[in-house]
């Protein structure tokens, strides 16, 4: 099945995940590229995309896996095409014929970016390498089903914290993004309960790469 590397920055990171699936739907038609369609009562189109983001999160490195009707078309054309025909902060980076399988893809490099109103506050940095280095940090997590406390430690498998421009902290990190998962907004959530003199006023969170178990580049 070909797959896309697409971005989404801007104003796009405001939409949801189900408005995206629609935007790329009526791209995919608007392009003349028409999608095969599910079986059964409900048939729906051949689209999916890996990890979906959550709402106000921005990332360059997400996948969609697509089927199409009818002759190939070269991979490049239909990069093309769909960049022409989508919204604003969504593009196309790239487009594979096909991809590795799915249950492959492991970790996620994020960047949380972390923004004090006024300066940040002398020895944050410091207090927040030394929590990220407890041997267990509980951390609630939400769910369809509700929510629950989750050790976010050994889902982290490296993390920085750097200052960066006025007034921010930068936190890159390498997590788990699948079984189990680790939301990179969890490393906010930790700093906000367990420094809160230490909170940011802002926090802008971004999907930097994603990989594979030993750390290579997964597509």
């Amino acid at each position: 099945m070909p797959r896309l590397l697409f971005e989404k920055t801007g104003t796009a990171i405001w939409m949801s995940h189900l408005d995206l699936m629609r935007v790329f739907q009526r791209a995919f038609k608007r392009a003349g590229l028409p999608l095969t369609h599910t079986k059964g009562f409900n048939p729906r189109p051949s689209v999916s995309i890996a990890l979906p983001l959550s709402v106000g999160v921005e990332s360059i490195c997400e996948l969609l896996d697509f089927d199409l009707e009818g002759e190939p078309i070269p991979v490049e054309e239909i990069r093309d095409r769909l960049n022409a025909a989508l919204v604003p902060g969504v593009h196309v980076r790239e487009c594979y014929e096909t991809g590795r399988k799915i249950r492959d893809l492991s970790l996620l490099r994020c960047r949380v970016t972390l923004e004090y109103d006024g300066g940040v506050p002398e020895g944050a940095a410091e207090a927040i390498r030394a929590l990220f280095a407890r041997e267990s940090l509980t951390v609630e997590k939400k769910s369809k089903n509700g929510t629950a406390e989750q050790d976010i430690i050994p889902m982290i498998r490296s993390l920085s914290v750097e200052p960066g421009e006025r007034g921010i902290l930068l936190l890159d990190g390498i997590v788990c993004c699948q079984n189990p998962t680790l939301n990179p907004a969890q490393l906010h959530g930790a700093i906000v309960r367990y420094l809160p003199e230490y909170a940011p006023d802002f926090c802008r969170i971004r999907r930097e790469e994603i990989y594979d178990t030993t750390q290579t580049i997964f597509r």
